[in-house]
């Protein structure tokens, strides 16, 4: 999965042959799953068609303030724009845009968003081989390098002039290249290892019955998947669930039984940065396991139990450096449960879930937390999708790292 997929992209065409390969460029960023808007310079327009690049975007291209031949027209809000985007590239860069970049010339549309863009702004020059190594551009881009701009270095070539050298825009399968490899590179939890469980365990009875639990795995999913977006290394142990994974940085490690998650929990938990136990494990399984299919025969029957290995606090006892973060689900005195919980299991925090919300629990698509850490201060959450609570419970290990 691309480190792109989500993302608001805002291209900026500027008016320079090079402009044809933005249809290439913005067919590269659907597919690796980013949003689109594309503002054209009117010069741009001689090289590549808004219709072309409208359809290929799914959106609306902007190239002016306003449409004057429609008198009931809205002006196109440059400020909205550059507010909207997670990241602007300008492809190609003109040796004029960089000039109107450089010294905040504002004639168009696009220099105008690009000057009211809060985000991480790319941009990718191209021109010819004299121009590119004039010193005016040469200043120009140590002057938008030092404003924080990212420069995308031309690559040699054919240039139109017929001369054969530096100038040539980056090839669009490389401006993508050089996009996700910096912002992987700039992840908040890049380089951390995280150990994530999920899902119920299945405790067998007999080959055919087990005792479970209705627990999904969707949360635990969720925080695997939102924290390799954040650049981190998962490894992901869940218990039987229809869910999958389609991230390369998730290693999915399917088990059963309470005993084979503790087993793979220990084998990797040495090597992890963070560990996140979000899976509902049983907390008895069968003492006697029958070899054949129970028949039905007494009006009554019944099954000893004995206690599962308790994962969580086995890892708070060999813990190190470890972050750790264990899930409470209660129905009564919840605080006061999940404070002991956090005691006798040494965790550096706990997310604390109540049946006795609305839309939280098993089975939904949302879930309400409260987050108390090891110094028991409470942090109360409002209703969330489980999609954004993973976020929130991701932000939580950032600021650990990040404070």
């Amino acid at each position: 999965m691309s480190v792109l997929k989500g993302k608001k992209v805002l291209l900026g065409v500027s008016g320079g042959i090079a402009a044809y390969k933005t249809a290439t460029l913005v067919r590269l960023f659907i597919k690796a799953g980013a949003q689109v808007q594309v503002v054209m310079t009117p010069a741009s327009k001689d090289f590549v068609t808004p219709l072309t690049l409208s359809t290929l975007s799914k959106n609306p291209v902007f190239s002016e303030f306003y449409n004057d031949e429609d008198e009931n027209a809205l002006w196109n809000n440059h400020v909205e724009l550059g507010l909207w985007a997670d990241l602007m590239i300008i492809a190609p860069a003109t040796a004029n845009t960089l000039a109107k970049m450089a010294n905040g010339n504002c004639d168009n549309l696009l220099i105008a968003t690009y000057l009211s863009a809060k985000c991480p702004v790319y941009f990718a020059p191209a021109m010819d081989l004299d121009m590119y190594k004039h010193p005016t551009s040469i200043d120009n881009f140590h002057k938008l390098q030092l404003f924080g701009n990212i420069m995308i270095p031309a690559e040699s070539g054919e240039l139109a002039s017929g001369l054969s050298g530096e100038g040539r825009m980056a090839e669009p399968e490389h401006i993508i290249s050089f996009l996700e490899n910096d912002i992987s590179q700039k992840l908040p939890l890049k380089g951390k290892k995280i150990l994530i469980t999920a899902g119920p365990t299945y405790e067998a009875i007999d080959p055919v019955r087990f005792i479970g639990n209705h627990s999904t795995g969707k949360m635990g999913f969720d925080i695997a998947n939102e924290a390799a977006q954040l650049g981190a290394e998962v490894i992901l142990i869940s218990g039987p669930t229809h869910l999958n994974v389609n991230n390369l940085a998730i290693q999915l490690i399917r088990v059963q039984s309470a005993e084979e998650m503790y087993q793979q929990c220990h084998l990797y938990f040495d090597n992890v940065d963070v560990a996140i136990a979000a899976a509902a494990v049983a907390d008895y399984k069968p003492k006697v396991v029958a070899n054949q299919k129970i028949k039905k025969s007494d009006v009554n029957f019944s099954i000893e139990l004995e206690k599962t290995k308790d994962i969580l606090a086995s890892l708070g006892e060999i813990k190190k450096h470890q972050f750790l973060i264990g899930f409470a689900l209660e129905t009564e005195n919840e605080i006061e449960h999940a404070k002991l919980k956090i005691q006798k299991k040494n965790l550096d925090l706990i997310v604390l879930n109540s049946l006795n919300d609305e839309g939280a629990g098993f089975g939904k698509a949302t879930n309400k937390i409260t987050f108390i850490d090891k110094s028991f201060q409470i942090e109360p959450m409002p209703l969330k999708s489980k999609e954004e609570v993973a976020k929130d419970i991701l932000n939580k290990i950032i600021q650990q790292y990040h404070a």
